[in-house]
């Protein structure tokens, strides 16, 4: 494939503001002028330690030490090739790409074209909603309360009952049955391809950024007799562990209101919407697992008040259901509840018979899920008999033992108590033994250290001598520099700050100013590395150049140079720190004289005053004082 003009590469670039890409995917918040952070979508983490700037379009996690620009976040979290991040981006911004032949952008990447025929597909079943035979479908939503403008605001369509509608309808867009059988579009039969989707109500699954990734397809038809609900099956855009239905429309509510409400289907999702509960989402064929929870979390943020709400059936599956998502929920920072309708009427259902405010209700009556998982292990036991109770007890212990925080695990245990009228102490003890038996007992020296970390030295397949990451007596790599590994002294501070000043303002500052401070050694040799970058840097009011120059920083120096890029500056507006900027590079100039004038102190000391060479020494001091005034004037 031929190479995108790289004046191309950098024009898209320069037009997208990562913090839009990233903000979509992670809930940032300010973090001083310039600067966002939220949790890193590359590791677990409880604190927020990813931070992106704007305005250098570039971000860095300050945890496990990731960063890059939009097109490798794009690259990372879409896992596209460079080629499909810059088309992507193009084509949000309406821009033209040309390839270094001369030629317009060929569409033929095979991500994007999974893209464009989801896109495609999801428009054309949109468009077979309104034919007579779609009468099925629309009296099939008419009978849950969705009017032709719900249909139109969730792109709800309908699937024809023939073998190939689909599939010439987007055979006559020029895509191949090879690229609608990759999306998903197509079954593969011992004759071809032939549709995959037929006789059923349509819902386009988009990904968190709006575009079409897949779809789900409810059966309408007697004769038809596949699942009741079909879905895309796994594609390389497609991955059912982290696609969550209708987050493209909930993402902005989640980030706001820090909740996100997890319903059983795409109805409950539309019904939940309409009502009012615009943070509603719903799995696609599959249970709410890990990556779901992950997801939903970079988005609802940090807040302690963070809140996942499940939504489930009071039936049999619906206590299974709970009980899996319990499972996820543990980990998770997210304060986890269960809403349960009355009657159990699920959202779509209770909406139909009661209306909106009894949707919004059943969000808002909400019980820690917890409670509502104990309740359920204990549901079926005989509370009246003493067997009984026993058996409930030791069914919700290890529930109770789950839970981490010592002051919450004895609440519950008020609770389980209360449930079973037994003794509280009686529940305690039963708590203690399951906990004692899920940490499988106590730890060995070959165990994780404090904080479940390994310790030292323990990591897996080690043998005594050897030092990480190489043989016995291997020399080890040097360790990476980061901010946290500087110095705590005056002089490291002024360094560290005027480059950071020179990272992120640099470009705002006059030139000769950034010159002569960056021309002056540093003493800490990790800056001093930086500063060589960033003084090699031809032209530093070119967009792009501090990232340009802090990914040419040597290693082990380089980790450094990208903390320094995107860390927050201690500023209160833009102006104060263009202005602390250049003080700080006047600072370093200062402090260059002030070293220079001591200097010449000592060396006046060792020559006849009024020798040639004496004189000399006075005329440099007379000069060095008046270039001090000079400066600290303007610092």
């Amino acid at each position: 494939m031929a190479r995108i003009a790289q004046a191309d590469v950098d024009e898209v670039k320069a037009r997208t503001n990562i913090a839009d890409i990233v903000g979509e995917r992670v809930a940032l918040k300010s973090a001083g002028v310039g600067s966002l952070k939220g949790l890193c979508p590359f590791h677990d983490e409880r604190s927020p330690s990813f931070h992106v700037r704007p305005q250098v379009g570039y971000y860095h996690c300050f945890g496990c030490g990731e960063s890059g620009d939009v097109y490798s976040f794009l690259r990372a979290m879409d896992h596209l090739s460079f080629t499909e991040a810059v088309e992507r981006l193009a084509g949000r911004i309406g821009y033209t790409l040309h390839y270094e032949d001369g030629g317009a952008a060929p569409e033929t990447s095979g991500r994007t074209r999974l893209y464009q025929a989801n896109t495609a597909a999801a428009e054309w079943f949109r468009s077979q909603l309104a034919t007579p035979e779609a009468d099925a479908a629309r009296r099939f939503l008419g009978e849950r309360g969705f009017d032709a403008g719900a249909a139109a605001h969730f792109g709800v369509g309908y699937a024809p009952k023939g073998w190939n509608g689909a599939r010439d309808a987007l055979r006559s867009q020029g895509f191949t049955d090879e690229e609608l059988l990759a999306a998903g579009i197509l079954s593969q039969g011992q004759r071809g391809g032939y549709d995959r989707f037929r006789g059923r109500v349509i819902w386009p699954i988009r990904d968190i950024t709006g575009q079409t990734i897949g779809f789900g397809a409810r059966r309408l038809y007697d004769d038809d007799q596949g699942p009741k609900y079909l879905n895309t099956p796994e594609t390389p855009i497609y991955k059912k562990a982290q696609v969550l239905y209708g987050l493209d429309l909930a993402k902005k509510e989640v980030s706001r209101s820090h909740r996100v409400v997890v319903v059983e289907g795409y109805t409950d999702v539309m019904a939940c919407h309409l009502a009012g509960v615009t943070s509603a989402i719903a799995t696609c064929g599959t249970a709410f697992g890990s990556e779901h929870m992950r997801v939903v979390g970079r988005i609802v943020g940090t807040e302690s008040s963070g809140e996942v709400v499940f939504t489930f059936d009071p039936d049999a599956a619906g206590q299974k259901a709970a009980v899996r998502a319990f499972a996820e929920a543990r980990t998770s920072t997210l304060q986890s509840y269960v809403a349960v309708g009355p009657e159990g009427l699920d959202p779509c259902d209770l909406r139909l018979n009661r209306g909106d405010g009894a949707v919004r209700s059943m969000i808002e009556t909400k019980s820690p899920l917890f409670e509502f998982v104990i309740d359920q292990r204990i549901a079926g036991h005989d509370l009246a008999s003493v067997e009984g109770r026993v058996a409930a007890l030791a069914s919700a212990a290890p529930i109770v033992a789950e839970i981490k925080d010592s002051g919450i695990r004895g609440r519950y245990e008020h609770v389980l108590a209360r449930r079973l009228g037994e003794d509280l102490r009686e529940v305690h003890r039963a708590v203690a033994r399951a906990a004692t038996r899920s940490d499988g007992g106590s730890a060995t020296a070959a165990g994780p250290g404090p904080g479940g970390r390994a310790a030292p030295g323990a990591a897996q397949g080690m043998t005594p001598g050897a030092t990480p990451g190489g043989a016995a007596g291997e020399a080890p790599a040097a360790p990476r520099a980061t901010i946290a590994t500087l110095p705590r002294s005056s002089d490291a501070a002024l360094e560290r700050d005027a480059l950071m000043g020179i990272l992120q303002y640099g470009h705002v500052v006059d030139a000769a100013e950034i010159d002569a401070a960056l021309a002056l050694p540093m003493t800490v040799p990790a800056l001093d590395a930086v500063r060589q970058a960033l003084l090699a840097q031809p032209d530093r009011t070119r967009i792009g150049w501090a990232v340009t120059a802090a990914e040419a920083v040597r290693e082990p120096f380089r980790s450094l140079a990208v903390e320094l890029l995107t860390a927050s500056f201690p500023a209160l507006s833009e102006a104060e720190a263009h202005s602390s900027t250049r003080s700080l590079a006047r600072t370093l100039r200062i402090r260059a004289i002030d070293r220079e004038k001591s200097a010449l102190l000592g060396a006046i000391q060792r020559v006849p005053a009024e020798s040639e060479e004496g004189r000399a020494v006075r005329l440099q001091l007379r000069d060095l004082d008046a270039r001090r005034r000079t400066l600290a004037e303007g610092a």
